[in-house]
């Protein structure tokens, strides 16, 4: 297969900035909202890349599970490949890859931890199952055989069997904190509209049409 030969001309939409809220928060629920009636699956993965001390730099995807005006929150083991780096250097970048809708949405900025509160409230939300898992990974270290992971959770389910599942204290969530946002939305002939949002130094939101 030559897989230069794999290309797709974009002809779904437009995007014009007199058609963009002034609010980018906004923006991405009005896109968010029609990815889900579009039943995209799994519309709230996002691409999350993060950064060490020394700028190494990873990518993987994760779940978005709330979003408003304070942030973008998302969970995962505190011991993670991930949050160690956010916690070094804080600096982090999401993408929102709609393909279907010929969009993207990517958002650069800071993360850090959400409270013990906000984490437990989502945790308790969590089927049972999901919740066991937490419990037994020690998230990217190496493992022997997925035995020792079934093995483990055997164990766990006997040590809560017929209790509510506390919080790990080694689990839960960042929160996001926008510095920029992007709506991409694919064109005819790779002329995509690009539009960026980002804040001047009273604070608010600057709208810039980028070269595609």
């Amino acid at each position: 297969m030559d897989i230069g030969e794999l290309r797709k001309n974009y002809t779904k939409a437009e995007l014009n900035e007199e058609n963009l809220n002034s609010n980018p928060y906004k923006q991405f629920e009005l896109w968010f909202d029609q990815a889900c009636s579009s039943q995209i699956e799994e519309p709230n993965a996002m691409s999350l890349a993060t950064v060490s001390i020394d700028y190494n730099v990873t990518i993987r995807t994760v779940l978005l599970k709330l979003f408003d005006e304070k942030g973008f929150v998302f969970f995962t083991n505190y011991e993670s490949v991930k949050a160690k780096q956010i916690n070094e250097t804080k600096n982090v970048a999401v993408v929102f890859p709609w393909l279907v809708l010929e969009r993207q949405v990517i958002i650069t900025g800071t993360a850090s931890k959400v409270s013990t509160a906000e984490s437990l409230k989502y945790f308790s939300t969590r089927p049972r199952g999901s919740q066991l898992g937490a419990w037994i990974s020690q998230q990217s270290s190496v493992i022997t055989s997925r035995k020792l992971l079934e093995m483990k959770l055997d164990e766990i389910k006997r040590k809560f069997l017929d209790k509510e599942i506390p919080l790990p204290g080694f689990w839960g969530g960042y929160r996001i904190v926008p510095k920029t946002f992007e709506f991409w939305q694919g064109r005819p002939n790779r002329l995509h509209d690009r539009f960026q949002y980002i804040k001047d130094e009273e604070g608010k939101w600057i709208i810039n049409r980028l070269a595609p």
